[in-house]
């Protein structure tokens, strides 16, 4: 099954979907329906049975180089105020807060350049798999503007609040090998063996007892405003979830057998 945007590519290849960014002459850049569309593909893949697993990645060399901004310097000139920049911001917050909510893994492979909110999607993913040619910079600082899609929420979660305040008052940018020693990306590989190692990833986690995924992904969201006894109290119900889903009747007798599982 494939789905065709104007800007974005969504394709379902062995239950992982993959959404790429397709305006790679523009560094993948979002401009016009892009954003809207983005939201659409991460719709379909949510609400799509057959899909287990989700990645996003960008056509040719980058990622995704951000907003814009020759159209945010069309609407300057024209006298737009900040009321004109309001469809942007609703549709990135649209698309990381779906992406926050999903039920599914969702991988960031990042092929290139990862700037501004393309950094910033990178980032609400669960997990993010680095080319070496890889970077990220919170590069809003660089014209006057203020980080979004998220970014505030998720930088200083991931490297801590003073390397974000950091990289966000500078907009350096940040190596693929010092992206994961911060850990902007969980790890590291040659440019050539990305998407393989994606697809090796995804698959592994598309195999997986979707149950048990969705409420390790909501308990890891849940911990950073729990105390012990909030979390007692969730693992509890978590548990509760899991032991009436099929997964888990699958899971124990398959070990019980000693046999693989086949989670479905």
């Amino acid at each position: 099954m494939a789905l065709e945007m104007e800007n974005i590519q969504l394709t379902v290849e062995n239950k992982v979907g993959w959404i790429t960014l397709d305006r790679p002459d523009q560094l993948n850049a979002f401009a016009g329906e892009m954003r809207d569309e983005l939201l659409h593909a991460l719709l379909h893949v949510q609400e799509d049975p057959a899909v287990r697993a989700v990645v996003i990645t960008g056509a040719g060399h980058a990622f995704c180089a951000g907003g814009d901004v020759g159209r945010m310097v069309e609407l300057k000139e024209n006298g737009a105020g900040p009321e004109a920049l309001q469809p942007f911001l609703d549709a990135g917050s649209q698309v990381v807060r779906l992406i926050h909510e999903m039920p599914k893994p969702v991988i960031a492979m990042v092929n290139g350049v990862a700037a501004g909110a393309g950094a910033n999607l990178a980032l609400a993913c669960d997990l993010r798999i680095a080319s070496d040619r890889a970077s990220f910079a919170q590069s809003f600082v660089r014209v006057g503007l203020c980080p979004d899609w998220g970014g505030t929420y998720t930088l200083p979660r991931i490297v801590g609040q003073a390397r974000a305040l950091e990289l966000m008052w500078t907009g350096r940018r940040v190596e693929a090998e010092e992206a994961v020693a911060l850990g902007l990306a969980l790890e590291m590989v040659p440019h050539d063996r990305l998407r393989p190692r994606v697809s090796e990833l995804a698959a592994r986690l598309a195999a997986a007892p979707t149950t048990t995924l969705h409420l390790v992904k909501l308990a890891m969201q849940t911990t950073l405003t729990q105390d012990l006894e909030g979390m007692f109290e969730f693992e509890t119900e978590a548990q509760a979830r899991c032991w009436d889903s099929p997964d888990s009747t699958e899971g124990l007798r398959a070990f019980a057998q000693k046999r693989p599982p086949t989670f479905r």
